[in-house]
């Protein structure tokens, strides 16, 4: 979550059951989020344990699939309306029913206008094409389903939401030169399809349990296995003279959250090595996109002060809420003059051809803060981001080192969250008995799956979801 957090502190491992607020004392935002997750957990812990790994309520289960084969137009899944759980979390599939403008007024010798009341009504449920999250193209010939068979199946995550993507969020009476409040999390989903080409094969002749077998066995070699630990140290001497060495604390001049994220997923080595970002500010310095016209892209405004502005040299990744949906890792541009009189950026090179072309799909741009330091460990420089380099500390900035495990796979959007304190000098991370930072597994983002269903042709759909019945009957 990309949020303008001091720090996320909840651990379901201490477990706690409720953050307690005490008379006189100051309220900090890492204490209101703690009980807000501390919630969440304890309802979707309860929820996974009576309904198992997966489920709907009988008779309003959602994500029942319907197999349409290409014709005239390419092959589509209808998706039911209904509620789901996935682990846990609830997933709904139904369709927001759009409301009735009110009709407009007319001269008596022109037509009525009704607010077209003879408009079909819109569908309850979504299709493979046009579901909210997955943001599937048919120009597109990766996003067309495969020939028969293939598994549909639902993937879920917890999307972060913010201001820029949704303006309702801010309170307007605020002014737009105060900063937005609060941010919000939303369930979001995509049903995909794995066939052969994915690597997906449960065999010829498989019933539903050895599919639903083959598909356990696929999420579970999709799963990230990077891992990181952080500490502070000294940072090595430069040629600047105007620099002066730290000791071996943390030297930065303010309170940060250190977000280290992977940016290409994969492995260490080979052609596309995994490649890492990072950021003092949790990734939370965004600005809103009004036009891209070239490598020139004009912001809703360039940042309340220098500190959450831009400059040029900044690393900064152009998105929306495609891009974000479908873990896009496109090259990261460089900032090489910013007009301040016309609130835009000139950037190395144009934004990715689809990207942030379209005002409804809410295009921002997102400020990193790595840059090429030629320091101890440095990693070398790919396509704007770091490689991965494991087996060794590698200096961030102020002090602050991050350590890759050997071996890992790393996903597009795994991160690490380093909280640095300027008092203690010192980053917050487990450590062993003897102060040993601890390899730590991604601290998001949590990705869940579930099987719908096992297409084999037009009539022969297998329904792999599970229901269960009211407890009040």
């Amino acid at each position: 979550m990309h949020g303008d957090f001091s720090r996320l502190v909840f651990r379901p491992d201490k477990r706690y059951s409720a953050v307690l607020a005490q008379q006189g004392r100051v309220q900090l935002d890492s204490d209101a989020n703690e009980q807000a997750l501390l919630n969440l957990h304890l309802a979707r812990t309860l929820t996974r344990d009576l309904v198992g790994p997966h489920g709907g309520p009988r008779g309003a289960a959602g994500f029942g699939l319907s197999y349409q084969p290409k014709g005239k137009d390419p092959a589509n899944l209808e998706i039911s309306p209904g509620r789901y759980y996935v682990d846990g979390i609830l997933v709904d599939s139904s369709r927001p029913v759009p409301g009735q403008a009110v009709a407009d007024p007319t001269p008596q010798d022109a037509p009525a206008d009704t607010g077209n009341p003879a408009a079909a009504p819109a569908p309850a449920g979504w299709t493979y094409w046009d579901q909210p999250d997955a943001y599937r193209g048919r120009e597109n010939d990766i996003d067309h389903l495969p020939d028969p068979p293939f598994l549909a199946y639902v993937r879920v995550w917890e999307a972060l939401v913010t201001a820029v993507q949704d303006p309702a969020i801010r309170e307007s009476a605020l002014g737009v030169t105060l900063p937005d409040t609060t941010v919000r999390t939303k369930v979001a989903w995509q049903v995909l399809p794995l066939s052969k080409k994915d690597g997906f094969d449960p065999g010829g002749d498989a019933g539903p349990d050895q599919v639903r077998a083959a598909f356990e066995r696929w999420v579970g070699a999709a799963r990230s296995t990077g891992r990181l630990a952080a500490r502070t140290d000294e940072p090595p001497s430069t040629e600047d003279a105007c620099l002066v060495a730290p000791d071996s604390r943390y030297r930065g001049p303010e309170n940060q959250l250190y977000r280290v994220e992977v940016h290409r997923g994969g492995r260490v080595g080979g052609p596309k090595p995994a490649t890492f970002t990072w950021s003092r500010e949790n990734g939370s310095v965004v600005f809103g996109i009004r036009a891209v016209a070239g490598v020139w892209v004009t912001l809703t405004a360039l940042g309340r002060d220098g500190k959450l502005g831009l400059d040029v040299g900044d690393w900064v990744e152009v998105l929306d809420d495609a891009a974000v949906a479908r873990d896009l890792a496109s090259p990261l541009l460089r900032v090489e003059d910013v007009d301040t009189e016309a609130g835009r950026v000139k950037l190395s090179g144009e934004p990715p051809a689809g990207v942030a072309r379209d005002a409804a799909r809410h295009p921002f741009l997102r400020r990193w803060d790595h840059r090429a330091t030629g320091l101890r460990g440095a990693p070398q420089a790919d396509e704007g981001a770091l490689r991965v380099q494991e087996g060794g500390w590698i200096d961030l900035e102020d002090g602050v080192q991050v350590w890759f495990a050997k071996d890992g796979v790393y996903r597009t959007g795994d991160y690490w969250l380093i909280p640095a304190r300027t008092l203690t000098g010192e980053v917050e991370w487990p450590r062993d008995s003897r102060g040993r930072p601890l390899l730590q597994e991604p601290h998001g983002v949590h990705v869940h799956y579930a099987p719908l269903a096992w297409v084999q042709g037009p009539t022969q759909v297998v329904d792999l979801r599970r229901q269960f019945p009211p407890l009040a009957t």
